[in-house]
């Protein structure tokens, strides 16, 4: 038991310099930045909830604390701002992953699935949206609650299609010949407090891309790869440097946070 205490303090420690240590690129300038405290108030967990976190599609599933919500969005949105410090040419879209992931490692969640396969579609053509719920369903498995809120979050997305998640998730995600998004899964589980569900995407054009998740590419056109899994959480060890993330994104949240109604 002692040694259990001294690893997670340890553990603590570690992610405590990480989070300090970590450099982000210059916060936006804006006439208001919102606070930790007013992101956190967005968060019910008596409903199903989603967000578009920079190029991430993060979905709640009804039953999940406030506070586990607001540290997976922050979460989230460090290692997407990480990643884009380091790696800032926006076409080296592997590089870009690899340190989305290693920042992800350093806060306690541990991904059991990094290598990308290529997403292979029956017809000739398809839309991101259906590639999405195709992963999705694998990855949740079918006639879940999980898979059902997917469902919504992509169907709240089309029908507000030119809504501000639209300017913040297409900034954020492509590039004129690329793009890369995630989307994000998280459920109530009694034993474990959370599951939080990963899937990345990586699509390259042929062409120039006006719209990634709503457009109709021919197969021939695009390649899309995806990497996706189920990601185990150190809870405590997250919640113990959730103020300290909340702390180091807060300039950034405005900027890259949009709430969706589903």
């Amino acid at each position: 038991m002692t040694e259990n205490i001294g690893n997670l303090t340890q553990d603590v420690r570690m992610a405590v310099a990480f989070v300090d240590g970590v450099e982000l690129p210059p916060a936006p300038r804006l006439t208001r930045v919102a606070s930790a405290v007013e992101t956190r108030n967005v968060f019910d967990e008596t409903k199903n909830q989603a967000m578009v976190v920079g190029s991430d599609i993060v979905s709640f599933v009804a039953g999940l604390a406030p506070r586990v919500r607001e540290v997976i969005v922050n979460s989230s949105l460090l290692a997407q701002l990480a990643a884009n410090r380091r790696v800032p040419s926006r076409e080296d879209i592997r590089a870009w992953y690899e340190v989305y992931f290693d920042t992800l490692a350093h806060l306690g969640w541990a991904t059991q699935e990094r290598a990308f396969s290529e997403h292979r579609e029956t017809g000739d053509d398809f839309e991101a949206e259906q590639a999405i719920l195709s992963v999705a369903t694998v990855v949740l498995g079918p006639a879940t609650t999980a898979l059902a809120v997917v469902a919504s979050t992509l169907n709240a997305m089309k029908s507000m299609s030119d809504g501000p998640w639209m300017t913040v998730f297409k900034r954020e995600s492509q590039t004129a010949k690329a793009a890369r998004f995630q989307v994000t899964v998280a459920e109530p589980k009694s034993e474990s407090g959370s599951m939080i569900s990963l899937m990345a995407f990586e699509l390259d054009a042929k062409n120039t891309l006006t719209q990634v998740l709503f457009f109709k590419f021919h197969s021939t056109e695009v390649t899309l790869r995806h990497s996706s899994g189920r990601a185990t959480v150190d809870s405590i060890l997250l919640q113990a440097i959730r103020p300290m993330i909340a702390e180091k994104v807060s300039a950034y949240t405005r900027s890259y946070v949009e709430a969706l109604r589903i």
